[in-house]
């Protein structure tokens, strides 16, 4: 069976940490807290780039009327 979409190409906390200008440390506290979208890969910890984006979007603070 073939298909047309593709697997997204997963961050690893380095990776995430690196992209947010964090530390990992901080990364793995989102984590513990649950405040990030994350999927569990056995026992790796992997992020899908397109979740961030929208997780950070639902951050966004805007100025303004």
């Amino acid at each position: 069976m073939t298909t047309t979409e593709t697997v997204p190409r997963l961050l690893t906390i380095d990776q995430l940490a690196e992209q947010l200008g964090i530390t990992t440390r901080h990364v793995r506290r989102l984590i513990a807290e649950r405040r990030v979208p994350y999927l569990k890969v056995g026992k790796l910890v992997r992020f899908d780039p397109a979740e961030i984006t929208g997780w950070l979007d639902g951050r966004r603070v805007t100025c303004g009327p």
